[in-house]
């Protein structure tokens, strides 16, 4: 008796570790869900397509805000960056915004996820849904903010957050 409920409570906890690493959304066809995590600490939202790494923060106090929206697996690359000496992190499609941050001693973490249009091309136009890119000049991590609500947008620039425009497109 006592050796299958040893079975049992394993095979729960292996239920629940497999379930941590799965989807909490349902995701469209050829897409990834791409998490949005938040830094209680700096401020800084973070976001990755890595089930492993949405876990690795979270054990490691982040808050996880849930999906943020779906990355096209394939498509027009969105470059994820980290500045070593304020720990926060910048995604960008435009190559020339990314070769000047390495410049002035950003990391390049490579491509984060994609997008299915670019960030500059007309809504009209344009594959998906816009994602926003907003900035806030009093802050020194976790100074811009990307999100598919044109509500959050717009509650946000009554904050003084400078509205930039699209960054790029999501499914």
């Amino acid at each position: 008796m006592k050796h299958a409920k040893r079975i049992a409570a394993g095979c729960v906890s292996l239920m629940l570790m497999a379930a941590a690493y799965l989807p909490s959304q349902v995701q469209a066809a050829g897409s990834y869900p791409l998490y949005r995590l938040y830094n209680p600490n700096t401020g800084e939202h973070f976001y990755t397509v890595f089930s492993n790494e949405k876990n690795s923060l979270i054990y490691n106090g982040w808050t996880y805000e849930g999906v943020g929206w779906n990355a096209p697996d394939e498509g027009w690359y969105v470059y994820r960056l980290y500045n070593p000496n304020t720990g926060d992190h910048h995604y960008t499609m435009d190559t020339d915004e990314r070769d000047y941050l390495v410049r002035i001693g950003w990391r390049d973490e490579g491509t984060a996820f994609a997008s299915p249009s670019l960030g500059w091309e007309n809504t009209a136009t344009a594959q998906g849904k816009p994602v926003y890119r907003l900035y806030n000049p009093n802050a020194a991590v976790g100074a811009h903010y990307y999100t598919t609500s044109a509500r959050e947008v717009n509650a946000l620039h009554r904050l003084g957050w400078r509205y930039e425009g699209i960054g790029w497109y999501a499914l």
